[in-house]
């Protein structure tokens, strides 16, 4: 009998050549992403990395090890939308997606309540500009228009960030506040968190992401229930009909869980999943069919053999694996 001595790094390298000569690198693929706000930069410590390039009055952010915790700080103002917060989420997610060294976006809030919605300030400011004053109303409506795709942008920057993004909700969860959560990726929500589509009730119509994608979370006709009536629901409703995930006693233990989950996650190939993201993300508005295509297109441009040897040789050696990071990505002007 032929005995066959066992090499282990042999075997990782026959299995992942044989797959990544079916996937050869021959597609590359270049994302659609364009942000209305100017990127921020980070500076890297041991621990922790800060954004400097802007002072945010809305959020407080920290990022230890591979997991980005952003956290609205308003807490003593409900964490209602100034003016401000428009521009600062996307300027804040935007600079952790772009730069990579979060695997993980974990978004709190501080205080009672994770977001009352819209501060009301920003419906009773009235039109200063002379020339808005003066424009006929179709260019007053065009400028209204681009100005909702700016809103829209701030709340779909959290969908199009290269990470998962994790919501930790507790209290209210209104109007704009329910935009964001149904952006996110996993939702988390403590026993005293409740949901409103609080538009109709100021006779509006949601218009930056409610409407577009709770009816992938929950069941159309639950969702056009609570759209047409403005009413709250609870979080065990919430848990009923599939928006959030889990339901917990306490904010302590809905962010020591997020934390926990997130930690699982930063153990995985970034790259893998940053384009399990894109795939799901995709195929909601895509066919089974072409959204087959595309993550076979995907896996073959990203090329995935180091890390598929690094996860089985870690699985082998019975130790956590060491991925590298997914590259920042980069503005084409910038030197």
């Amino acid at each position: 009998m032929r005995v066959v001595s066992w090499n282990p790094s042999a075997f990782i390298a026959y299995v992942v050549g044989a797959i990544s000569t079916y996937y050869s690198p021959v597609f590359y693929y270049a994302s659609n992403h364009r942000s209305n706000f100017i990127h921020g930069y980070l500076l890297a410590g041991e621990e922790t990395i800060k954004i400097i390039t802007m002072d945010y009055t809305c959020f407080n952010f920290e990022l230890k090890g591979h997991i980005a915790h952003v956290s609205l700080s308003r807490g003593k103002q409900l964490n209602t939308m100034t003016k401000a917060f428009w521009s600062e989420l996307p300027h804040l997610i935007d600079s952790i997606s772009d730069q990579g060294d979060a695997r993980v976006i974990l978004l709190s809030a501080e205080g009672k309540h994770f977001c009352a919605g819209m501060d009301l300030a920003n419906f009773t400011e009235g039109e200063t500009k002379k020339d808005s004053l003066k424009a006929n109303l179709g260019r007053k409506n065009e400028a209204s228009y681009r100005v909702t795709r700016d809103l829209q942008y701030t709340i779909s920057c959290l969908e199009k960030a290269r990470m998962p993004v994790i919501a930790a909700i507790q209290g209210a969860c209104i109007g704009g506040g329910v935009d964001m959560v149904s952006a996110c990726d996993i939702r988390y929500a403590t026993n005293d968190a409740f949901f409103c589509i609080q538009e109709i009730n100021i006779g509006l119509a949601a218009d930056v992401g409610t409407l577009q994608r709770l009816p992938h979370l929950m069941p159309e006709g639950v969702v056009r229930e609570l759209a047409f009536t403005g009413r709250r629901f609870s979080a065990k409703e919430a848990l009923e009909h599939g928006l959030v995930n889990s339901v917990f006693d306490s904010q302590a233990d809905m962010i020591d869980h997020a934390e926990s989950v997130a930690t699982e996650i930063t153990n995985k190939s970034p790259l893998a999943i940053s384009g399990i993201k894109e795939v799901i993300n995709y195929n909601r508005d895509h066919s089974i069919e072409e959204s087959l295509n595309y993550v076979a297109l995907w896996n073959t441009a990203m090329n995935f053999t180091d890390d598929m040897k690094e996860a089985f040789k870690s699985q082998l050696e019975e130790k956590d694996p060491q991925f590298e990071k997914i590259l920042k990505k980069t503005k084409y002007l910038e030197d």
